[in-house]
């Protein structure tokens, strides 16, 4: 049985922009990701905490 999404503080989403294109990031909660269209990338979220990375980030599909 899969975990439940951990919530990442809302106060915290606000502030956070992509490192690479200083962009807006949108919450995926499903996916516990924080998703960079201008960028490409989803940001993992692991245990509550947002892993902004690059390096750890995953390429968008589009």
């Amino acid at each position: 049985m899969a975990a439940s999404p951990v919530e990442v503080d809302s106060k915290l989403l606000e502030i956070l922009v992509c490192p690479l294109t200083k962009g807006p990031l949108e919450y995926d909660r499903e996916a516990q990701e924080l998703i960079s269209r201008q960028a490409g990338l989803a940001y993992p979220i692991r245990d509550g905490i947002p892993i902004m990375l690059p390096d750890e980030a995953r390429a968008l599909d589009d």
